[in-house]
């Protein structure tokens, strides 16, 4: 690092240090060996690196994902599929089946060599069948994304007539084929890789072929980019070095807005509630100190908040933080899941400040100051915001939509010019500002005027 007059770097652990029973020991050693202090990331946050690497094609990127796209980015360990279309992110879920892991679990089965790549697509078309049935249902997709580390390598050796990093779906499934017929040692021959490494490039392949199938796209594009070049890209769009086009952020709500949908969340009450939440978290800014990053975990919750409804009515708070912290949302951190989670939580029941359980090991982010209390007040402001943009839609009607919002002499002033009576909006409103004033130091007051 001294060497090539490095001056800022990023370090991080994925899927296999993250998992190991001893990984802080690991973590300890390299840095007290190296000085080097490397972070432990999350499979969602893992996968939105993958994506900016993606992403920093950028024409090319902004291009595809007009049109029903998927990406497939398989991993040792698991496999990410996305879905875009319009240039949103519509779906994305983790499967727990990737080239080392696949290859573990056919060790142990003793298959004859003929048998080995049928029970291997076996497999995978059983881990790939709920993927199917519910997220692409009636959905045209006309490119396959593919990437990571092995689809390099298959690039590299096994593409080799590639007049660029497209081909047809037909010459893929070719290379594939002739992939699948190699003996161990042909494969270590031609790709110029260990007896290792070897072994895993068939059940990779396999995976990238049956999702080919699955999906029916009839182009595959291996932008050859990797880990690394993700890592690059979001330093250098932190550091704003660089502007990438496509808006992440919003593939963040897209998520989190497909995952209400799933759980019949009723659309323009959440719609109300995250404009409302957000328009209070803009004109209370001087009084909560938060950030943008915040700001987005606020939306969110609020789009999040009813989730729980569709377990149960009665326990509806406990089933949304358990729907919440069991579901992958792409590009946030396990601490910010969990953040979220309790907002939703405390949403509806009262708010105890010994009572926020955190299962993430703060330890990590000690730099950035979050300690336990840090993140329990954190969870509060968002809380106190959330119960608020709540409370003004409780009838579900949207009967204060264009109300209007203003700090005036220590006091909150929420306009609400309708015809309609707000006594639901009122109870609830009177029952939710306490919290809010304890909170921020300031009195919500709500005013109604009736249209003339």
């Amino acid at each position: 690092m001294k060497s090539y007059r490095i001056t800022e770097y990023r370090a991080y652990a994925t899927s296999a240090m993250r998992e190991a029973k001893n990984s802080q020991i690991v973590l300890d050693q390299i840095q007290v060996r190296t000085g080097l202090i490397v972070k432990s990331i999350n499979n969602s946050e893992l996968r939105l690196m993958s994506y900016k690497a993606v992403a920093s094609k950028d024409a090319a990127f902004q291009k595809t994902v007009q049109k029903g796209t998927a990406i497939i980015d398989v991993g040792f360990g698991s496999t990410q599929i996305s879905l875009f279309d319009k240039d949103m992110l519509v779906s994305t879920q983790n499967i727990f089946l990737g080239g080392l892991r696949m290859r573990e679990m056919i060790s142990r089965w003793n298959l004859s060599a003929g048998e080995v790549v049928p029970v291997m697509e076996e497999l995978v078309d059983n881990e790939l069948y709920p993927f199917k049935r519910i997220y692409l249902k009636e959905r045209e997709i006309k490119c396959l994304i593919a990437t990571g580390e092995s689809i390099l390598f298959m690039a590299k050796s096994g593409i080799r007539h590639m007049e660029s990093d497209r081909v047809s779906a037909e010459q893929f499934r070719s290379f594939y084929n002739r992939l699948l017929s190699m003996r161990p040692e042909e494969i270590e021959d031609y790709y110029g890789v260990d007896r290792e490494y070897a072994s895993i490039l068939v059940p990779s392949a396999i995976i990238y072929g049956r999702v080919l199938e699955m999906t029916g796209a009839e182009t595959v594009w291996i932008p050859g980019v990797s880990l690394c070049d993700g890592i690059a890209a979001e330093y250098a769009q932190e550091k704003k070095l660089v502007k990438l086009r496509h808006d992440f952020n919003g593939d963040i709500l897209s998520a989190a807005r497909n995952m209400a949908k799933r759980y019949k969340c009723h659309g323009a009450h959440i719609q109300e509630v995250d404009r409302m939440a957000s328009e209070l978290f803009d004109v209370t800014k001087k009084y909560h100190g938060l950030g943008e990053r915040e700001r987005l975990l606020l939306r969110i919750a609020a789009i999040l908040h009813d989730c729980g409804k569709f377990i149960s009515s009665s326990r509806e708070t406990q089933s949304s933080y358990q729907i919440i912290m069991a579901t992958e949302i792409i590009g946030i951190s396990h601490l910010e899941r969990e953040i979220v989670a309790n907002v939703v939580r405390y949403c509806n029941q009262e708010f105890a400040y010994n009572g926020v359980n955190l299962e993430s090991d703060l330890s990590q982010y000690e730099g950035r100051g979050l300690t336990k209390r840090a993140v329990t007040i954190l969870i509060a402001k968002l809380t106190a915001i959330l119960r608020l943009a709540n409370a003004l839609d409780k009838s579900q009607r949207q009967k204060l939509a264009g109300a209007s919002l203003a700090v005036k002499d220590g006091k909150l002033l929420i306009t609400a010019t309708c015809q309609e009576t707000i006594i639901l909006e009122r109870a609830s409103f009177d029952n939710t500002a306490e919290f809010f004033e304890e909170i921020f130091g300031i009195q919500p007051v709500l005013k109604h005027k009736r249209r003339v």
